[in-house]
């Protein structure tokens, strides 16, 4: 793995590439699957020092209301999605829990057709939980949930995060979401100052070990306001190129789960998401959060999409998708068959 991440592997990155498209066509099939992904709120009580809504940050501060995502959903729906993602900052407050468990409920009783006899799809990502709040929401409809661990290097992970944001913490978290019965999601940011090729093979490994079902990874961006020891010391091209590699080791290990090309590969690069999916990705998740938020909602510098509306990426994303050559799965939930038996 770590021949493959420096490009040293017998045939380079094309011969990395290339079999990490067979792998994906073997193990699962071409299609992208589609998630819509809704920011709906970015109130955030955590303070991940790289983060552009940690709760220190002077952000605007939104959380949409109840119909406003039921709306989102529906437009998914509507588009042929099949899923979606409900993405937030953490809080682990009664009313936000209550909240998004009154969410899913109608999301799951107001997408339903002929296609989608269950509703919609959902993963949730909305931070570390207790045991009974995973719970509540997987009752409630969720049925995958993506938790990033951001970096399985305990020590890189403490330099990333205040003291009291604890890795083992968030590894619990990650076994207790398996535990319950969701398929698991997670994921790591690539490139960040100081870190190896030795400790990115070893993430591999780690989403190997937990089991995951899907993996969400790209490139690390500052965010506006960063502090100094955690700006980049990788150019854009390289971390670009370093996540491609990444996905590709990632599809070939792992052969039957769903990773995604990232909305941060097009913020490197325009065409960034097709070269995930030549890379090996096999999921999309075009932002569906309404128009007037999404400034308010950037993780990192440079977002793509910010000053575009849901109608413009709801077409846009597919086209990606046909453009790198590969067709859309529509009207299908697209779970990974890695969650559904396949080799664990």
């Amino acid at each position: 793995m770590v021949a493959w991440l420096r490009g040293t592997a017998s045939g380079g990155d094309a011969a990395l590439f290339a079999a990490a498209r067979a792998t994906l066509e073997r193990r699962i099939d071409r299609r992208v699957r589609m998630r819509g992904l809704l920011e709906f709120s970015n109130l955030c009580t955590c303070e991940c020092r790289y983060c552009g809504i940690r709760s220190s940050v002077p952000v605007a501060r939104f959380t949409l209301s109840e119909n406003e995502i039921v709306s989102a959903a529906v437009a998914c729906r509507d588009a042929g999605f099949g899923s979606m993602t409900l993405q937030s900052g953490e809080r682990r407050d009664s009313v936000f829990v209550e909240f998004v468990e009154r969410c899913l409920r109608r999301i799951k009783r107001e997408t339903k057709t002929s296609e989608l006899p269950n509703g919609l799809g959902i993963t949730l990502c909305v931070g570390e939980q207790t045991s009974d709040t995973y719970a509540r929401w997987l009752d409630a409809g969720a049925h995958r949930y993506l938790l990033r661990v951001e970096t399985s290097d305990a020590d890189l992970f403490a330099r990333l995060h205040p003291r009291h944001q604890r890795f083992d913490r968030r590894v619990r978290a990650l076994t207790t979401l398996k535990a319950l019965g969701y398929q698991l999601g997670t994921g790591v940011m690539i490139g960040l100052p100081g870190q190896t090729e030795e400790q990115l093979a070893r993430d591999i490994q780690f989403f190997r070990d937990i089991n995951a079902d899907m993996i969400g990874m790209g490139p690390y961006l500052e965010a506006p306001g960063c502090p100094a020891d955690l700006r980049p010391d990788r150019g854009v091209s390289e971390r670009l190129l370093l996540s491609l590699r990444m996905i590709a080791a990632t599809r070939i290990t792992l052969g039957d789960v769903n990773i995604a090309s990232t909305t941060a590969l097009q913020a490197i690069s325009p065409t960034g998401r097709e070269a995930g999916l030549a890379a090996g990705a096999n999921v999309l998740m075009p932002i569906v959060t309404p128009s007037d938020h999404r400034s308010a909602y950037q993780l990192y510098a440079g977002k793509p999409c910010v000053d575009e509306d849901t109608a413009t990426c709801v077409a846009c994303t597919p086209a990606r998708a046909m453009r790198a050559g590969r067709p859309v799965l529509w009207n299908a939930w697209g779970d990974a068959p890695h969650a559904k038996g396949g080799p664990k």
